[in-house]
């Protein structure tokens, strides 16, 4: 087998055993547990899951989505967190090839996952994801050649009081909290890593898709607008599409805007 076959092989693998530890993350950080100890165990019963059962997608699978012991069902999202980090690892891997960018933005994924999956269960962003993800990704920033570290600490500045400004005006407006802290923490993040230009771009995209999928979710139903939605998993998928797609959307804007009509 051709060894980049091999190597994608791997990173797929590899990225689904990390989902599985994302989803520990996911269930014990809101409730202030540990997410080393005690081992990973039946919510209902107490059963101690052994190796074979902890397997990511293929132990969901022989265990039809139930526990071994009390037959409870076990809900999808593990898989499917496990199947979504997979493929994170292997576009990664397949986008940067090899390298430090790579592992870089693989664990940037990760935390944008984790995040996205607290807030929508629990509509928060735990400042201990993001305010340590601040100067940590600020600093793996120099292991990545595409921002610099001058268009990075632009980006936390741009990030964080682009929403800031945003929250602050709302509240001034309508006399109610209309942005999280948690999102402004969030973007200051994702800007440590992504530069300036990569904040545009994650602002844009955000806007955009929270938008298209605010009017899906309640005019067929028939609610208010108001109704809160979580606003910390558009943010990542805006960053997350700007490390795939984000360079070459721009040099195609910057053509169209451009060219003569």
């Amino acid at each position: 087998m051709h060894p980049f076959h091999l190597l994608s092989i791997f990173s797929f693998v590899f990225g689904a055993c990390i989902g599985s530890f994302l989803n520990v993350c996911i269930y014990r950080i809101p409730e202030g547990k540990s997410i080393v100890s005690p081992p990973s165990a039946c919510p209902r019963c107490g059963y101690r899951i052994p190796f074979y059962d902890n397997i990511p997608i293929l132990s969901y699978i022989i265990l039809r989505g139930r526990c071994r012991r009390c037959q409870v069902h076990i809900p999808f999202r593990y898989p499917m967190v496990e199947m979504i980090t997979g493929l994170a690892s292997l576009a990664v891997f397949i986008k940067y090839g090899p390298t430090m960018a790579s592992a870089v933005y693989f664990l940037f994924i990760a935390v944008l996952l984790v995040i996205t999956f607290i807030d929508i269960d629990h509509q928060i962003i735990p400042d201990i994801l993001s305010l340590p993800g601040i100067p940590l990704f600020f600093l793996l920033g120099f292991m990545v050649p595409f921002v610099t570290w001058k268009d990075a600490l632009i980006g936390i500045l741009a990030g964080g009081g682009s929403l800031y400004a945003v929250a602050l005006v709302y509240q001034l407006l309508t006399g109610r909290d209309g942005m999280g802290g948690g999102d402004i923490k969030l973007l200051a993040m994702i800007g440590a890593l992504v530069g300036w230009q990569g904040i545009l771009f994650t602002i844009f995209f955000s806007s955009l898709s929270g938008t298209l999928v605010g009017v899906l979710l309640t005019l067929p139903a028939g609610r208010s607008m108001k109704s809160r939605l979580p606003f910390g998993p558009f943010l990542a998928a805006g960053a997350i599409a700007y490390l795939f797609f984000g360079t070459e959307v721009i040099r195609w804007y910057l053509g169209f805007a451009r060219a003569p009509f």
